[in-house]
């Protein structure tokens, strides 16, 4: 068992046990129990390439073998940032096989968070694309190698730089004789053994590590595929991160994987590129969030294509407007699907059958019967139904700690082991409603950008003498960040300044701020506390005036 892992009281997970929940199965088992119902079935389509079943779990075996000669290890932790391409299916597979625990990192993520990344997990490898979007991944990770000596591998899906490998390089020549088949069962993990570290979406500076076992994960992927009504005529598009949770097991990548259908793994984010790909692929599911179906809504694009096959495009990250919802019934013919979450665990997701006001207004319901959820007051006293309070949870794929921070859990759940999610929401029996974050998050289009990591940032301008990081309206995007500042006496500061500071400090792109203000001094509470919701208001005030003035003739 990984040192730093908190698992489930033996009590409840007897409990699960004999619920039938946890199959106890490993991630890959999984999978291949799959591949051995239908080998010759596409599995993942990207472009031209189309790989079966049964060739993805014989090129995910002939990888572990050679990651195995490598010298990577049961437990050991590898940070994993491969971007939406096929060999991010196989290493991900190959890494389960050997009971090495990918943490699962974002292409978006650099130094700032790379380094995070690696001295929280004690990563041994890192894995990367050469180069993504124009950004050279090789001198990043030899940084890294210089920084941690305990980071002994960098392994590339490309082209590798002096001192890194290629991920080619270590798939092995046969993974089907009795010895290949010995060696991967001698290290073979118990489904009870963290199959995955995700990242939390971030209150404090930097993401807590999020560690999830093979028969939670599974059991993740199992039930959220049954909530969408996957099958094996299941058609998956991937265009978001699947790196992701949402896009991975909820009911993502491993959902697909779970029921028998097809993934298929967007080459583009451009609308024509995607639904090109709909009508190519005979696509059924999409998963996606508000600014890409807002677009998608209001553009022309998606009616030039045959969207016959398209039953459902699901939404994650932050609530879809009932509006939308509506028009992407009648524009496209499917059914919108919500789905609301947490990667530390529960999911709640709109039945396809629901009628309108739980299919339009509700974000869902939780995936499990024995999820476990309660909306409570600021003292932990349960709420009654319909009123608001935060939503905290414990069950069978709900972790009870994140990994080796004893402390942060202290915060994050309550002596009896509810996780609480932070989120405020007004529960109506098993469906939740949510109204907003507890805590100081800005929600971009379902990318959480911590205002304390961004604020601690920009205290480092030597003109800066208060700064507060708040959320302004956007109509695509929900919120964007705005900047708020108190100069010292006699400095300037200009927006072009700030954002090349933050670059400077190699933080994600999605976390820069979009505006800036700069104020005499801001709006304090009698003990002195800046009062964010004043300005919150200012702000979405003065881009309402603004929007409002630029729509007159």
């Amino acid at each position: 068992m990984l040192e730093g892992f908190v698992g489930w009281p033996e009590e409840r997970a007897q409990r699960y046990r004999d619920a039938g929940l946890w199959e106890g199965l490993t991630v890959s088992e999984m999978v291949a129990r799959t591949a051995r119902r239908n080998p010759g079935k596409a599995a993942v389509v990207y472009g031209d390439r189309r790989i079966t079943y049964e060739e993805l779990i014989a090129e995910s075996r002939r990888l572990a073998l050679g990651l195995l000669a490598l010298g990577l290890r049961p437990l050991d932790r590898v940070v994993l940032q491969l971007p939406n391409i096929p060999e991010f299916v196989t290493t991900y597979l190959a890494l389960n096989w050997i009971g090495v625990i990918p943490l699962t990192a974002l292409r978006a993520h650099r130094q700032a968070e790379v380094r995070h990344f690696i001295r929280s997990s004690g990563a041994s490898a890192y894995f990367i694309a050469d180069v993504v979007g124009g950004f050279d991944y090789r001198p990043m990770a030899a940084e890294m190698t210089t920084a941690f000596p305990s980071l002994r591998h960098v392994i590339v899906a490309g082209q590798a730089a002096a001192g890194q490998t290629a991920l080619t390089s270590h798939i092995a020549a046969t993974a089907d004789d009795k010895a290949a088949d010995g060696m991967l069962q001698s290290v073979r993990p118990a489904a009870e053994d963290v199959s995955t570290m995700l990242l939390s979406g971030g209150t404090t500076s930097l993401s807590k590590l999020i560690p999830r076992t093979h028969n939670d994960y599974v059991l993740n992927a199992r039930l959220c595929a049954q909530a969408g009504g996957f099958d094996e005529g299941t058609v998956f598009m991937a265009v978001l991160p699947l790196a992701h949770n949402y896009n991975l097991a909820s009911p993502g990548m491993l959902g697909t994987f779970y029921a028998g259908g097809t993934l298929v793994i967007s080459t583009s984010t451009d609308t024509t590129d995607i639904f090109r790909a709909v009508e190519r692929e005979g696509v059924t599911v999409i998963a996606a969030v508000v600014p890409l179906i807002s677009n998608w809504l209001n553009s022309d694009v998606p009616r030039r294509f045959d969207l016959s096959t398209l039953r459902v495009v699901q939404n994650g990250g932050a609530r879809l407007a009932p509006e939308l919802r509506a028009r992407l019934r009648e524009e496209f013919g499917c059914t919108p699907q919500e789905v609301y979450g947490t990667a530390e665990g529960l999911i709640n997701m709109v039945r396809l059958g629901d009628g309108d006001e739980l299919l339009l207004e509700s974000s869902g319901a939780p995936v499990c019967d024995l999820d476990e959820i309660r909306a409570v007051d600021d003292a932990g006293n349960e709420v009654p139904d319909g009123e608001a309070g935060e939503l905290i949870v414990r069950g069978p794929y709900t972790i009870n700690g994140y990994y080796n921070a004893p402390e942060k859990n202290a915060e994050a759940f309550t002596a009896d082991g509810f996780y609480r999610m932070g989120d405020i929401v007004r529960k109506r029996g098993r469906y939740v409603y949510t109204e907003g974050r507890r805590k100081d998050l800005i929600n971009r289009g379902g990318e959480k950008i911590s205002c304390d990591e961004v604020e601690n940032l920009i205290f480092g301008l030597a003109q800066v003498k208060e700064v507060s990081l708040v959320a302004m309206p956007d109509p695509v995007f929900g919120e964007k960040a705005c900047a708020c500042v108190v100069l010292k006496p006699g400095t300037r500061l200009a927006f072009d300044e700030l954002i090349a500071h933050l670059r400077g400090q190699h933080i994600a792109s999605f976390k820069l701020p979009e505006r800036l203000e700069v104020m005499p001094a801001f709006p304090v509470s009698p003990v002195g506390k800046i009062l964010k919701r004043e300005l919150r208001e200012m702000i979405a005030a003065k881009v309402e005036a603004e929007q409002a003035a630029a729509r007159l003739p």
